[in-house]
C-alpha cells in the first residue's frame, strides 16, 4: 500500500491564483455543496467527490441511507472493499464492504464532527474546487508524455491512516478528516506529487531491485522533484520537498556527504528497515529535520537533470534507480565536495 501525507503551505498554486471567489452569501453550505462535480475526468484520470453525499445524505437533518450505498459506497466500491476493509482488519472488515456498515458509520461520523467536517469542506469550495481539480489534471496530462490510470476519492472515514494515498491505482483516498491533511494543499501540490508517483510505478515495477532502498528513494524524491516542474519554479525547491524550510534544507547542504556516506551501504536492502527509509526509529541521523530518502532522492534527480538538460527529467520514468544515480554523476559530486 502506498501511505503519503502530505502537509504542504506556501504560496498559491497556478490553478488556484485565478479561482478564489468566494461561494456567494445567498448560497447555502448545502447548495453550495449540491454544486461539487459528482466527479473530474481528465485522461483516464477519475476524481470522486463521494464526501458531497456524505455530507447531503443528512440534508434537512433527515439521514437517507440509500444516498450512501447509491453515492458513496457503489461508485468506488473497491476502494472500500479492497482497500479500507483490508488495511484496517478483519475486526473492522464489515464497516467498509457491506452496505449496512457503511450506512452505519456514515449515519453518525457527519454529525459528530459537523463543524470540523464542515471547515474543511468550506476550504475546498473557496478555491472552486471543481475548476481546481481539472486545471491540475489537465496540466499534469499537459507535462507528462505518460498518462496513468487512477482513480481517486475524497471522503471522511471513520479510520483514518491512508491521508492521501491507497492500495493500488484505482484505490485511492484523499482523507478530509485526517488530523495532519490540508485538503487544500495536498489538492494544490499533492495530487501532482501522487500522480507521479502512478506514472513511474509502471516502470519501477520492471526493475528487478524495486523492492530495493535506492529505487524507494528516486521515487519518492522524483515525485518531489516533478511536484516543483509543475509549478514551474514558482515554489522553492525545499518547498517541494516535504514543505521543508530554508533552514531545514540548509541543514541537509551542510551534511550531504556524511548523509550520502551513512545511507550508500543501505541502497540494496529490500527489508524496508533501515537508516535510509526509516531514520525516524534507526536515527542514524537523529538531528535530521526531514526524511532522508525524500530529500537524497531529490538531490540525486536534480543532479541528473543539471547533468543531461532541463527536459531530461522525463527520462527518469524509463531508467532504473541504479541507472538514475550512476548518469546523474551524483557520487562524483559528493566526492569533490
Amino acid at each position: 500500500m502506498k501511505r503519503t501525507i502530505l502537509l504542504i503551505s506556501g504560496i498559491a498554486g497556478l490553478c488556484f491564483s485565478s479561482m478564489n471567489k468566494s461561494p456567494g452569501p445567498e448560497d447555502s453550505f448545502e447548495r453550495q455543496v449540491e454544486k461539487v462535480a459528482d466527479s473530474i475526468k481528465v485522461d483516464d484520470i477519475v476524481v470522486k467527490n463521494l464526501f458531497k453525499y456524505q455530507i447531503l445524505a443528512h440534508k434537512k437533518g433527515f439521514f437517507n441511507a440509500e444516498l450512501i450505498t447509491e453515492k458513496v459506497y457503489l461508485p468506488h466500491q473497491k476502494l472500500w472493499d479492497s482497500c479500507y476493509a483490508m488495511i484496517f482488519g478483519e475486526k473492522n472488515a464489515a464497516l467498509f464492504n457491506t452496505e449496512a456498515g457503511m450506512q452505519k458509520w456514515n449515519q453518525t461520523l457527519y454529525p459528530q464532527n459537523k463543524v470540523q467536517f464542515d471547515e474543511k469542506v468550506k476550504k475546498l469550495l473557496k478555491v472552486n474546487l471543481n475548476r481546481t481539480l481539472s486545471c491540475n489534471l489537465k496540466k499534469f496530462s499537459r507535462l507528462v508524455p505518460y498518462h496513468p490510470k487512477a482513480v481517486i476519492s475524497i471522503v471522511f472515514t471513520p479510520l483514518t491512516g491512508i491521508g492521501f494515498g491507497g492500495c493500488s491505482s484505482d484505490q485511492f483516498a484523499l482523507e478530509l478528516n485526517h488530523e495532519n491533511t490540508d485538503p487544500e494543499y495536498t489538492l494544490e501540490k499533492g495530487l501532482p506529487h501522487e500522480l507521479n508517483h502512478l506514472v513511474y510505478e509502471n516502470f519501477r515495477n520492471k526493475d528487478a531491485d524495486k523492492n530495493a532502498a535506492l529505487s524507494q528513494t528516486i521515487d519518492e524524491g522524483f515525485a518531489c522533484y516533478f511536484t516543483w516542474v509543475f509549478f514551474e519554479g514558482k515554489i522553492q525547491k525545499y518547498t517541494a520537498v516535504e514543505n521543508m524550510s530554508k533552514e531545514q534544507w540548509e541543514w541537509y547542504l551542510n551534511n550531504e556527504k556524511k548523509i550520502f556516506a551513512g545511507v550508500k551501504p543501505y541502497f540494496s536492502d529490500a527489508s524496508g528497515s533501515n537508516p535510509l527509509l526509516r531514520n525516524d526509529q534507526i536515527k542514524l541521523f537523529p538531528t535530521a529535520p526531514k526524511t532522508l530518502n525524500y530529500w537524497l532522492g531529490f538531490r540525486i534527480v536534480e543532479k541528473y537533470v543539471e547533468k543531461h538538460g532541463p527536459d531530461s527529467w522525463k527520462d527518469i520514468y524509463k531508467l532504473t534507480a541504479k541507472e538514475v544515480l550512476e548518469k546523474s554523476g551524483y557520487e562524483a559530486y559528493i566526492s569533490s565536495l
